[in-house]
């Protein structure tokens, strides 16, 4: 069975898809960028885009009834490598000590303008 997760507390979709999915135990969510719940892109440093970002993956996250120690897998995309750095300190943060599997990959753009954009994958309690 596959149940939509949907909250205000992370910006709507900007296209045809879901905030995130439900199914066979895990939580899939689509890729977040850094806009705030009322759909305007914060526009600032990686890291402050990486802190929004953050920020609605947590509230979605939280709408699926699990949290970051639930996460085994993300993907995330910057723009610029060169903000590598940058980016970790703040997605490492969110992260104990056992953070989750994760692939970086650079792309040549993102919706919106956007820096940074991180997906996710969770185990469901």
């Amino acid at each position: 069975m596959t149940t939509i997760v949907a909250t205000d507390k992370a910006p709507a979709a900007v296209g045809p898809y879901s905030q995130a999915v439900r199914s066979g135990g895990f939580l899939f969510t689509a890729g977040q960028i850094a806009l705030r719940p009322d759909g305007t892109l914060v526009e600032g440093t990686v890291a402050e885009q990486t802190e929004q970002v953050m920020n609605n993956l947590a509230a979605v996250l939280e709408a699926a009834g699990c949290g970051f120690g639930d996460v085994i897998k993300t993907t995330c995309f910057l723009v610029d490598m060169n903000d590598f750095a940058e980016f970790n300190g703040v997605y490492g943060s969110r992260f104990g000590s056992a953070p989750p599997a994760r692939s970086t990959v650079a792309v040549s753009a993102l919706p919106k303008g956007a820096s940074v954009e991180v997906e996710l994958v969770a185990r469901l309690p």
